[in-house]
């Protein structure tokens, strides 16, 4: 793939990544992305728990003005800003925690505690706004190119280097382990969050998470976190395995730059930077694609503000969210 097709994402990530100034003289190493994917967290689950508000109000309403002899549905909790603050760490952390006591890593939020007081800071900052835009097609389709940035570097730069740089060989080398790291990673926040029904206006209690309900798999955010990561990994040659898979695909990626020889014959790694690139290209196609399959074609000619096809609740928007976890290790 042509460099100059790239520039923009590499120009992306140079200054995106680079520390914010205000911040990193009070010794806090936090970037513009993570500000970013922070309040872009924060808004959406606002904007889930007003709209999970507002559809069991009126499937209650329904319920009371229709059969009186179903059971009662439980009342709506007086919402606790510790529920909110546990949802917002849950959703950026649930991952993390599952995954750290097996590969014998410290879990990043107990060697520094500036990422997860961002993502609180922005949560309470949100929540101060009078109202935050309804999700459409009009607002939702740019935020799916910030959500493939985010995502990028979760699969591509956080995700590989925990399993790669394992100190048991076997982790290390395995592509198992690294594909079913960036599978829960990416995933366990969402599918903790949707299980103990925290972004609902009851009281907290298990449900089936949207992930394991029929075709639950089709979901975009779950196959695509060790999809990304595998081809990340394949390009870059960070495991055996996937140095191998890239030599095997070489006839597919060479066409576009992805695969080229040096003068021994052997194989080269593409770097890093432009792995990462095709990453969010990738990322971005289908995040772009699903945004506008969940909100409707049509809403593009219509009313900014409206939604075609149903409420943001029915629309599992908390996996959309996803890309909006931490950026960066601390």
């Amino acid at each position: 793939m042509p460099p100059a097709a790239l520039a923009p994402i590499f120009a992306v990530y140079k200054y995106a990544l680079a520390p914010v100034g205000p911040l990193a003289w009070l010794g806090a190493s936090i970037s513009a992305l993570d500000l970013a994917a922070a309040f872009r967290l924060a808004v959406v689950l606002r904007q889930l728990r007003e709209a999970f508000l507002q559809e069991y109000t009126s499937s209650t309403s329904a319920t009371a003005n229709g059969d009186h002899g179903q059971r009662a549905r439980p009342s709506v909790e007086s919402r606790a800003r510790t529920r909110d603050f546990a949802t917002t760490l849950v959703m950026v952390y649930g991952g993390e925690a599952v995954v750290a006591p097996w590969l014998g890593i410290q879990p990043s939020f107990l060697l520094s505690g500036s990422i997860p007081a961002l993502y609180l800071g922005a949560q309470v900052l949100v929540d101060f706004l009078p109202s935050v835009p309804f999700p459409s097609i009009h607002n939702e389709a740019p935020l799916a190119v910030l959500d493939a940035f985010t995502r990028a570097t979760l699969l591509c730069n956080i995700v590989p280097t925990v399993v790669t740089n394992h100190v048991s060989s076997v982790v290390s080398s395995s592509p198992w382990t690294l594909l079913v790291t960036a599978l829960i990673m990416a995933n366990g926040g969402p599918l903790f969050t949707n299980a103990l029904s925290l972004l609902h206006p009851t009281p907290i209690g298990l449900t089936t998470p949207p992930e394991l309900l029929p075709y639950g798999w089709t979901a975009t955010d779950l196959w695509v976190a060790p999809v990304v990561t595998g081809l990340y990994a394949t390009l870059t040659h960070a495991q055996p395995f996937f140095a191998l898979l890239h030599e095997l695909l070489y006839t597919v990626l060479s066409p576009v730059g992805l695969a080229s020889f040096n003068g021994h014959k052997e194989l080269q790694p593409v770097d890093p930077d432009t792995a990462r690139a095709v990453c969010v290209l990738v990322l971005g196609s289908l995040f772009v694609t699903r945004t506008v399959k969940t909100f409707g074609g049509a809403s593009i000619w219509s009313t900014p503000g409206r939604t075609v096809g149903g409420t943001v609740a029915q629309k599992s928007m908390v996996n959309g969210s996803g890309g909006a976890k931490k950026t960066k290790t601390q």
